[in-house]
This record gives structure tokens, sequence and C-alpha cells, in this order.
């Protein structure tokens, strides 16, 4: 550890920058922090798995809403662009096809602080929808003054008589729209599906938490999202064949990004506003965690400024990719001793005892020129020139073309399935979504199929586990033909709801794409590749794996949003403070609270909202009887889920409720001979 007291003060100001770091694209620049309703929180590009001919985009906005964020809840500006921008032609940059949202908003009582009452709404959002199939050139209304669904604030303002009388899951059904050119779209607030332990990772970087107790940063909170389906054919590039050539066809590669813009001038006057100017880009985002991550906070502001080609030509960020600063910390060498949670996370120094990828080394540049490379990738004559640009850029080979170009089916972007050994050699294909005309985009290879989400072999993480199955299971590392491995859809290429982007993400810094080329760790020496710095990688863990509830198996995907009367999943206050007002006129059983004794119970329900069943959590201090009951709104007792003695300790008991209706059921966990109470409100879809 000496190089880490020599180096301290310098590992002070690299740590504090990287607390910036792992949280998407929430609050992640310090100009667009203040500007919320324009900030770009994800982007999503999939194939619809229950509906393979369609291709599904998803862009949120407006971070770290709080569901109980009232009286003038979150939702979309009246005075922002948000577009949704898609490249498909390799042969020139630029958008080919933009969609553009754009909002109004009304109150229909402003004589009421609250925001619904009687059928009435306030803070009203509509928006006109709007596509571009010339890079912006023209555009056609594809949609006109369609409401936006409310935030879910709770069961009064939404299902009882006294607000809108529907469910939450009606308002959604009803504000989902199909546009004459195809395109089925929802635009509304939604689950905020990024998970992710914010406070590990904010805290210089514990991540996975060193005393273990992860938690996702993002459960119980809510985004404004727009959810846009669109037929694979009207997303191709002109002349490209609509069946494809096979199930990596580069003709169906393309790039997705998504931005926020704003007219220069905004003027007060009193208690009103007005905005003139021209319009200037405040957001952007393609790649999870660029902004982030990548850049230091010094440029972040300047990035969020560029479009995606301005950024390639530019090149001003390029050294960012080449020598990430998260790679100082994956490295013994110079900072690996500061981020303990990154201790599996090492970068191949010594690869085949010949190739260095730690920071301002050289990696493959040794190569260039070289007989060795002729014919591959990394050759002048082909992309060379963009992937070996200099010595001292070690992951320019790797890093910079995930974020900036996507991948290439050409040697030696292959897995390492049939090298023999030779990194360099033809392997087994399992990507190719190079396009190479951009900068920081999704990159989707449309004819890629979908993984089905209840495939044995579905995995959150993507093209890593893709690549695992293609090296060591058959019959996917019996060949080299390209053939569909499960999760060849994941993420980078595209991205899905499910996939765990920064575990992904940091695996990738920590070398495992050049390791499934063939480009090993330093501690393989001859036979299997298998070595345990590999097998650390890929058990890598951030303690976060999945979102905090489930996602829908049809289109918006997305999960609704959480209520703002909900529990949400969160910590039950002790019964002395526990708010049961909701329960007001309820019979089926006493609702009296009072001061909790040494046995009181707390307890948690999850899923919830739930589609068939769902787990109570409960913990007891000390040896009591337990009586667990869930009853429907009417009062009526649905099903006694515990009775019985129980010592002090945290247990589970579940709920099977999917023979019941969807709508709201009250669970009552009773202890100390029922002086003490705790009421949980679940919510069947």
């Amino acid at each position: 550890m000496t190089f880490f007291f020599k180096n301290s003060l310098a590992a002070f100001f690299m740590l504090v920058s990287l607390t910036t770091a792992l949280a998407s694209s929430h609050r992640e620049a310090p100009l667009i922090a203040d500007d919320p309703l324009a900030d770009n929180v994800d982007v999503y590009a999939f194939r619809s798995p229950d509906n393979p001919s369609m291709v599904t985009l998803i862009a949120t906005y407006v971070p770290l809403q709080l569901p109980q964020g009232g009286p003038n809840y979150y939702s979309f500006g009246s005075n922002i662009r948000y577009e949704i921008h898609v490249d498909n032609n390799a042969a020139k940059p630029g958008d080919e096809i933009i969609y553009r949202v754009e909002f109004e908003r009304i109150d229909q009582d402003p004589s009421t602080f609250f925001n619904i009452r009687l059928g009435k709404r306030n803070l009203m959002m509509w928006y006109t929808l709007s596509r571009s199939d010339n890079g912006g050139q023209s555009w056609t209304n594809i949609l006109q003054k369609v409401p936006v669904p409310p935030t879910n604030i709770g069961e009064r303002s939404i299902d009882s008589p006294l607000g809108l009388g529907k469910s939450y899951q009606t308002l959604v059904n009803q504000a989902t729209r199909y546009a004459s050119t195809g395109e089925r779209i929802y635009v509304g607030p939604a689950d905020d599906p990024f998970f992710v332990d914010l406070g590990g990772a904010f805290d210089l970087g514990d991540l996975p938490r060193q005393g273990g107790n992860a938690r996702d940063g993002l459960a119980c909170k809510n985004v404004s999202a727009i959810c846009i389906q669109v037929p694979i054919y009207t997303l191709l590039k002109k002349g490209a064949p609509r069946v494809p050539a096979n199930i990596l066809d580069p003709n169906y590669t393309i790039g997705v990004w998504a931005s926020a813009s704003r007219k220069a001038i905004r003027t007060l006057t009193g208690d009103s506003e007005s905005y003139s100017g021209p319009w200037v880009q405040v957001s952007r985002l393609g790649m999870p965690l660029t902004n982030e991550v990548v850049i230091p906070i010094g440029m972040k502001d300047y990035w969020n400024s560029l479009t995606p080609y301005q950024e390639l030509a530019d090149q001003t960020l390029d050294p960012f990719f080449y020598n990430p600063e998260l790679a100082l910390y994956m490295d013994d060498d110079l900072f690996g001793g500061a981020v303990p949670g990154f201790s599996k996370l090492r970068i191949q120094r010594n690869s085949l005892g010949a190739f260095d990828f730690g920071n301002g080394k050289d990696g493959l540049f040794g190569l260039k020129g070289t007989a060795a490379v002729a014919g591959t990738a990394l050759d002048d004559a082909i992309f060379g020139t963009l992937l070996l640009p200099g010595a001292g850029k070690p992951r320019s080979v790797d890093l910079w073309p995930i974020f900036h170009t996507g991948v290439p089916n050409v040697r030696p972007y292959q897995l390492a399935t049939g090298k023999n050994g030779n990194p360099l050699a033809a392997g087994k294909p399992f990507i190719n979504n190079f396009l190479p005309n951009g900068g920081d985009m999704l990159r989707l290879n449309m004819a890629v199929p979908p993984t089905p989400r209840n495939d044995p072999n579905f995995s959150s993480l993507g093209l890593v586990s893709a690549a695992v199955l293609g090296l060591t299971q058959a019959p996917y590392n019996t060949n080299t033909n390209i053939q569909f491995i499960p999760n060849m859809d994941g993420f980078p290429n595209g991205r899905r709801l499910e996939d765990d982007v920064t575990r992904i993400e940091l695996q990738a810094v920590g070398g495992v794409v050049l390791a499934a080329i063939g480009l090993w760790y330093d501690d393989y020496s001859s036979g299997s590749p298998v070595t345990q710095d590999l097998l650390d990688v890929l058990t890598y863990t951030t303690g976060v794996e999945s979102n905090d509830v489930p996602f829908r198996t049809s289109f918006p995907y997305l999960a609704l949003p959480h209520a703002g009367d909900g529990d949400c999943g969160g910590t039950i206050a002790d019964a002395a403070a526990s708010p049961i007002a909701f329960m007001g006129g309820f019979t089926g059983f006493n609702t009296k609270m009072v001061n909790p004794s040494k046995s009181a119970v707390m307890a948690t329900g999850y899923p919830n909202p739930f589609i068939s069943a769902t787990t109570i959590r409960y913990e007891i201090n000390t040896p009591t009887d337990v009586n667990i009951s869930v009853f429907d709104r009417s009062g009526k007792l649905v099903q006694m889920v515990v009775d019985q003695s129980m010592d002090a300790g945290v247990y589970e008991a579940r709920f099977e409720g999917e023979s019941l209706p969807a709508g709201l059921y009250f669970a009552k966990i009773a202890t100390n001979g029922g002086r003490d109470v705790q009421v949980l409100k679940l919510a069947k879809q």
C-alpha cells in the first residue's frame, strides 16, 4: 500500500470526483441539476419481447420524483422540446428519424389547492407528438392534444368518486395510443426502471457496500416517460431489405439517443414567464453512465451541449475513454487499494504476457501496421484509424468503440471460441452494431431476436452473459457460425429494462470485453482461460441487481408509478406514528393504534403492487403471538396468513392472491395480544 500513501492527495481528489458517478443520468451535470424538468434520465431501445416485429424506444426525464411530492407534482415542461433521435445510415452523420414531444398545461379548477378534485385536474398536461423522417427538416404531427395521466397521488384522488373514479391502470390504458403511422405510444408517469445503490456509489465508491445492506437508491421513485413502440421496417435505412440476411445484418443497426432543448432566453415578469430566442440543447443521453462516470465534472455541461455527431468530430472528450478514471481504481499499481468495493475488478496489465491496458499504456498499439492486424478491424485500411489512433490510448480498442461506434463483426471482435489461442483470429460472432458516424448513442442491431424473459438463460448481464454462453456452453461453443445466443439482444446491443448496466459497464472497465475476445487476464498461463481473475470479474456485483418492482410483460413495459399514499416498499413507521387515515370508515378490524410495546412488529410487503402473489416481511423484537390477516376494502377477511407463536426474529409470509380480483387489500399484522398492530396496503394489478 506504499503507493497509496505516497499518492493520497491525488487519490482523494479522484475519489471525490467518483462520487458524481453511477446514477445513470440523475442530476449528472451542474447546470441541468438546476433544471430537472429538462433532465434526461435514461434511454432504452430493445426489440419488443411480446411483439418482435416492433422496437420499443423509451426516454425518461425528471429524475428522483418522490411519489408524495405535492401539491405541485412533477411533470414534463411546457416550454421544452423532448426528442428521441434515430440514426440508421452509417454513410452520413446526423439523424434520419426524430420523434418530438411538446407539452401544454391547463388548470381545470384553479380555485382549489388540490391537484385532483371531483373529476377535475390541475397541472394537467397535453402533448403533441411529431415525427421527422429527414433529420428535422420537416415534421408531421402523428398525435395531437393527447392528455398525460396524472401523478398517482393516491386512492382518494384516483380511484374514489371524490377524485377521478378510475383505477390508475385504466388511466394508463386510456393514455396508450396508436398513431396512423404504426407507432404505439405512452407518455406519462412511471416507476423509475433504473436500479443502483446510489448511497453506496456516492460514498467514495462503496459499491458493493463493504458492510453489506445494499439499497436501491431509486426504489420508490418515479420518472416522466416517453415510450414509443415502432415497427422495425419504419426504422430501416432507405434501401435496406425488409428481411435481414442474418441475425447480425449490418443494415439493421440503428443508433438511439434522446435530448431536451429550451429557448435561449427566459423572461420573468411578476407571476408569469416567457421564452424567446433559438432553441438550445440543454441535456442529452445515449449510453447510460457516460456523463456520470466517464466525463469529469468540469466537462459535463459541455458534453450535454453537444450532439453525438459534434462529439465524434470534436474529439476533446476522447481521452476520457482512452484512459478512463474508473480504471485507476481497478489497478493496484495506481489507486486500486483506495476502493475496496472494486477489488474483484482488475484490468489486464500483462495479457498473454505482452499487452498492457493500464492507463497511459499502449494496449494493442504496438501491433499497428504489422502483419498481425492485416485484414482485422485494427488494420488502417479497415477501421484502424479509429481503433488504434495512437500510443498511450489503451482502451481505444474496447471502451471507446462501445460508447462511440458500436462493435463490428470483424476480427478481432468475435468470441475466443475457435480462435485457438490467437485473439486476432476469427472466432464466434456475437455482436454487430457498428455505426461509426456518431458519438455516444445506444446502438441496436434490430435483426437480433429478443430473448424471451422466461428463458432460463435470460440474464440481466446482457452481452456479458451471451459471451459466457458462447465460450462455455454447448451448442454455442462448438462452432464458429453466426448463431443466436441468449442475451445477444442485451446491453450494450441496445438496452433492455432488465439490463444491469452499472454492473456491465464496471465489468467492461475491468477488461471483460478484452477477455471475451481472447485477451485473457494476467493470471492466465496456459490451459483453461477460466482463471480466478476472470471469475472475480464475472461474479462481481454492485449489491443491487434488479428493479424494486417487476416490469410489465406488455407495452409500455414500465411498472406503474408509485402512489403518493402507498407503502412503496419502504420502512413502516412505528405504531404510534403510523398514519392510517386512509382506513377511515373501514370496519373489518380495529384500527386503533396504541404506543408500541417491546414486542412491536415492523413489516413491509414486496413486490407491491403485485400480480399474483406478494411477500410480507416482518420483524418482532421478543417472543409473541403473531396474527397476519388480509382483508378486502369492504372489511371481509380474505385470508389468514399467519397465526402462531414465534420467537424474536425476521420472518417472511407469502400472500397468494392470484385468484383475487385486482384492487386494494389490507394486511393486518398483530402481536402482543393485539396491542401492537401494523397495517399494510397491498395493491393487486
